[in-house]
């Protein structure tokens, strides 16, 4: 923990019960299952950007791990995950993905309506707001949290009894001390992604071409052929929730740390450059792609592991393959192992591991708690687990039921006064149950088709009423 602000005059922005930092959706889940749950208690949201959603608003347009893998699948995520599904399609910015590219059917929206979703709701709930402001230092008053910040109005100090870290890095975490591991230490880092997204495309001549099928025919045969210089052989190009436009996840950066500045602004360039390259693939051998146009790239290279917190459980790949349902469960996960890696031997192509059996394991509470943490807990992709659990556990249906669990902990923890990393989980799982999350594994198959193929997604009263019915 750094000391290097407590002799000078940092003004007081905030004293506050909770503190929420990154407002990634796992940072704005957190912020809203806390100050839904006790309106008694004041709850502050601070994020780094100019909106809120991290990685769901920068780079990404689709919520993977509602569902599991497979042709007919369950439905195993639910409470303000939920809700915020409904907000999107009440506005007509959301329809269901088919099962593509392994990872189960994905929920797609509207990127930049849903960065108003987060607004709204956030606002709706009385929830202290401030963007464009970044964790600078750390100290501590008695048993409270001093963070120091800065943003345009200069350095200011909040004071928190309970703390989130939701910063992606585990900012926070770091700051304060709390061990973890560098990804690249162990294993090989995942590699950084620059989204793009592409106007002007004539989907019916795609498909009519043979769709992703041809897309990855084309992609080998580019590669072999020397034609393009793409970086990988696979990928993916989807449609959007806009008329015409796809959106990708195709470009690969490795070797470079995103915790390192001259390496991140190398990676920066570099996901830039490749971007174009594929557009000139597209645009060259992709039937339905000849006039298209890259009309925007993700707001900063994406990022799928930096620092990961060891708390007081760590996943491991073995639990994950286990199919195990803990007694301490928070959430759920069916999402494969998905590791976007560049081995030794220089492949550049994505690695799957499907979970077997039933294909879901429940995640333990342990997870979100840095080890020996009193008051602070960790969501997001910098939560407590190893390389290829991580790989399987970082969808953001799971990441924003990692943030509801731990909103409804650090409220839990201020009625009743417990340590984060004694709480009784028991008392956690019975008010996640009342949020509507799931906990057990449904008995039966969730057909997508009910849920509306680009139509209508349920409220969340049908949402619970479906859980409550698929777990008697």
């Amino acid at each position: 923990m750094t000391t290097i602000f407590n002799h000078l005059p940092i003004p007081l922005l905030a004293e506050t019960d909770i503190l929420v930092i990154g407002a990634g959706s796992a940072g704005c889940v957190a912020a809203l299952s806390a100050a839904t749950h006790d309106h008694c208690l004041s709850v502050m949201l601070v994020e780094r950007y100019g909106f809120p959603g991290g990685t769901s608003t920068q780079m990404l347009d689709t919520f993977y791990g509602f569902f599991t893998p497979g042709a007919t699948s369950r439905k195993i995520v639910g409470g303000w995950p939920d809700r915020i599904v409904n907000e999107l399609d009440k506005v007509g910015a959301v329809f269901l993905r088919p099962n593509t590219y392994g990872a189960g059917t994905g929920v797609n929206y509207n990127p930049e309506r849903l960065k108003l979703v987060w607004d709204q709701m956030i606002q709706q709930h009385s929830i202290r707001y401030l963007l464009h402001t970044t964790l600078i230092d750390i100290a501590t008053e008695g048993e409270r949290y001093v963070c120091i910040f800065w943003n345009k109005g200069g350095f200011q100090k909040v004071i928190a009894r309970r703390v989130i870290d939701a910063s992606g890095d585990a900012d926070f975490c770091h700051l304060a001390g709390f061990a973890y591991e560098i990804a690249g230490e162990n294993e090989l880092a995942q590699s950084l992604t620059t989204t793009f997204r592409m106007s002007n495309v004539e989907l019916d001549e795609y498909e009519r071409a043979g769709g992703k099928k041809m897309l990855a025919l084309k992609m080998q045969e580019a590669v072999a052929s020397g034609r393009h210089p793409l970086p990988r052989k696979e990928g993916s190009a989807h449609e959007m929730n806009a008329p015409k436009c796809i959106s990708t996840v195709a470009v690969k950066v490795a070797g470079l740390s995103a915790l390192h500045a001259d390496e991140l602004t190398k990676a920066e360039i570099e996901g830039r450059r490749q971007a174009f390259v594929y557009e000139d693939f597209f645009r060259d051998d992709v039937p339905g792609y000849q006039n298209a146009n890259i009309i925007g790239l993700s707001h900063q290279i994406g990022v799928r592991e930096t620092r990961r917190v060891y708390g007081e459980h760590r996943l491991t790949k073995e639990e994950c393959l286990s199919g195990l349902l803990p007694d301490n469960r928070i959430f759920l996960c069916g999402a494969p192992i998905e590791d976007h890696r560049h081995d030794a031997s220089g492949a550049d192509e994505t690695y799957w591991e499907y979970i077997p059996g039933s294909g879901v394991y429940g995640v333990p509470y342990g997870t979100i708690v840095p080890k020996g943490s009193q008051s602070v807990w960790v969501v997001g992709r910098c939560f407590s687990a190893t390389h290829d659990a991580h790989a399987s556990c970082r969808s953001m249906a799971q990441t924003m039921s990692m943030g509801q669990a731990a909103g409804l902990a650090a409220v839990q923890s201020l009625r009743s006064d417990e340590a984060a990393n004694s709480l009784t989980v028991k008392q956690l799982q019975q008010d996640m149950y009342e949020l509507g999350a799931i906990l057990d594994v449904p008995d039966t198959l969730a057909d997508t088709s009910r849920y509306g193929w680009k139509a209508n997604f349920p409220s969340s009263a049908e949402q619970i009423t479906h859980r409550n019915s698929a777990l008697t």
